[in-house]
């Protein structure tokens, strides 16, 4: 029996990681229903659960990230589904690699990072699915898939019924706000999920990371927007910055606009870098800012 904390609802046991999940942990999530038990994804804490986690009969994967396999080694007989625009990152480390989009020396160190912090496998066998896939776990459970990308390109909310369970994956509610920094990521679509989380029939909103479990739907709208107001903040550091004075992207990089500025790791400023880069691009198209010959970014008429 595992000694994780949890959380039931209905037919949906949380196993709770490090911290209420907090990455690099993560939450597990397990559906048992009348024929099958199924995990959504595979955080570290999926590895110190014992036969609950081990003996799923599926896994559904709401995306595909370094934190989200974690346990994949531990379930190689379990069928593996992921939403189609992720399916190729979760089949081959050169899937996932064209997946995150990074320098090729970056992307090995970080490679090693993660087989050996997080027991990364590929899964070759991994079955797509669709927006609105839904599986059948039997005594009238069901799983539906609602596709939420902008996080990565496949990124779905997994949505258990009876009971409206909602697992919302990496729109996660964190302080640290929506992350958008790879290369099947996209800004403009992260916005229109967050947008359209609140339209989902649910009554139990869980994420992957820190937050945990909502069942106040009122708290869970406050944390939404406060999450969605960090795109709004970041925007505004670049700004105040080109308003001092015109400057190139690398400039912009390692000053605490995505980042503490003195976070480390292997792929840190490339992702700082994407992340402004996809702020500048939506600036440009509003007629906000601009970019001179010299490659420096700079207030709109200044």
């Amino acid at each position: 029996m595992s000694s994780q904390p949890t959380a039931e609802f209905g037919p949906v046991t949380v196993f709770f990681g490090e911290k209420t999940g907090k990455y690099p942990d993560g939450n597990q999530v397990i559906v048992a229903g009348g024929d099958m038990r199924v995990a959504f994804d595979t955080p570290p804490v999926a590895n110190r659960i014992g036969p609950a986690f081990d003996e799923v009969d599926m896994v559904i994967l709401g995306h595909v990230h370094e934190d989200h396999m974690a346990g994949l080694h531990r379930v190689p007989h379990a069928p593996v589904h992921v939403h189609e625009d992720d399916v190729a990152a979760a089949r081959s480390w050169e899937g996932l690699s064209a997946h995150f989009g990074y320098d090729p020396a970056a992307l090995e160190a970080f490679r090693e990072k993660i087989e050996r912090e997080f027991n990364y496998v590929p899964r070759p066998d991994a079955i797509p699915y669709r927006d609105g896939a839904r599986w059948d776990l039997g005594g009238g459970v069901s799983v539906e898939a609602i596709h939420m990308p902008g996080h990565t390109r496949g990124h779905c909310v997994l949505l258990v019924q009876p009971g409206g369970i909602a697992f919302i994956g990496d729109i996660d509610l964190t302080g640290f706000g929506p992350y958008y920094g790879d290369a099947t990521s996209d800004l403009g679509a992260f916005r229109r999920s967050i947008e359209r989380l609140p339209s989902i029939p649910a009554k139990v909103w869980i994420t992957s990371h820190h937050r945990g479990v909502y069942t106040d739907r009122d708290r869970m709208l406050a944390d939404l927007q406060a999450y969605a107001s960090k795109l709004d903040a970041r925007e505004e550091k670049i700004l105040g910055l080109l308003a001092q004075a015109p400057r190139r992207l690398a400039d912009m990089v390692g000053v605490g606009l995505v980042y503490p500025v003195d976070y480390q790791s292997p792929m840190s400023g490339l992702i700082e870098a994407r992340t402004v880069e996809r702020h500048l691009d939506e600036l440009l198209a509003a007629g906000r800012v601009a970019c001179g010959g010299d490659g420096a970014w700079r207030i709109s008429g200044h």
